[in-house]
């Protein structure tokens, strides 16, 4: 659950835009990440509430309560991640909350009561794709963060796969087909989606003229820019930021 700040979240193949409010589930080690647009260089604190659990609980428990099998559905589902919304998204942000604040007994009939809301609701999106098949090595969470947190502080200025592939103690040729695998994208496409990710934050955000979004985000001419962004989001930037209602600057 995100109590505060704005990013993009990366979830298995699945890159977008989180805010206050937000309130997914994660199955295991499938590869994810929420990267704060941090333009201050400022550490946030509490700045997500957490809850961890071992899903085979409801496999063990089934054998003698066969009620606790009824979230199978939900935990292969969440293998691809899961973002709740409308109803679904405020109740579940009131459990949790109840959740960390209650002890014993109480604690754990409010988590069953939060996984009985999250498995009966519609109002839930799979984040990763139909065809993403997740890397269920341990490891390739970690893996993963060195390799995004290098994209992203480098996103204004040239990204080597070849740096990539040491940060993951790979060859460039093993790090590419991991990559692959892992993200269901090649690097280039990748570091070009992250790009316009943090383009879409700073044009919600920011009151940047396009120009500056541009160069900002790692790119050296607009109409590269121009030709990545509608790629990914089926528009132009300045018709993104019309759509968003985020005022024009009068700069160029």
């Amino acid at each position: 659950m995100i109590t505060q700040s704005s990013g993009t979240a990366f979830v298995g193949d699945y890159i977008g835009d989180f805010h206050p409010g937000n309130l997914c589930l994660v199955g295991s080690n499938l590869p994810h990440e929420w990267v704060s647009t941090n333009f201050g260089n400022q550490t946030l604190s509490g700045r997500d509430m957490v809850l961890q659990f071992d899903p085979q609980i409801f496999a063990r428990a089934a054998g003698t309560m066969p009620e606790m099998a009824a979230p199978r559905a939900l935990l292969e589902q969440a293998l691809r991640g899961l973002q709740f919304h409308g109803r679904a998204e405020k109740q579940g942000i009131d459990l949790m909350r109840r959740i960390g604040a209650a002890q014993g007994l109480q604690r754990f009939a409010l988590f069953l009561e939060l996984i009985a809301l999250m498995s009966e609701t519609d109002e839930k999106t799979v984040l990763s794709s139909h065809d993403y098949a997740p890397n269920l090595d341990p490891g390739s969470a970690a893996v993963m963060q060195r390799v995004t947190a290098y994209i992203l502080g480098n996103i204004t200025d040239e990204v080597r796969m070849s740096v990539a592939a040491e940060l993951a103690e790979m060859t460039p040729s093993t790090f590419s087909r991991y990559f692959k695998r892992t993200t269901g994208k090649n690097f280039v496409d990748y570091v070009h989606k992250l790009r316009i990710g943090r383009a879409c934050n700073m044009i919600n955000e920011l009151d940047e003229p396009i120009t500056s979004v541009c160069f900002n985000v790692g790119y050296k001419n607009i109409s590269n820019f121009n030709r990545h962004f509608k790629r990914e989001c089926g528009l132009t930037p300045s018709g993104y930021r019309k759509l968003a209602g985020v005022p024009r600057s009068n700069r160029i």
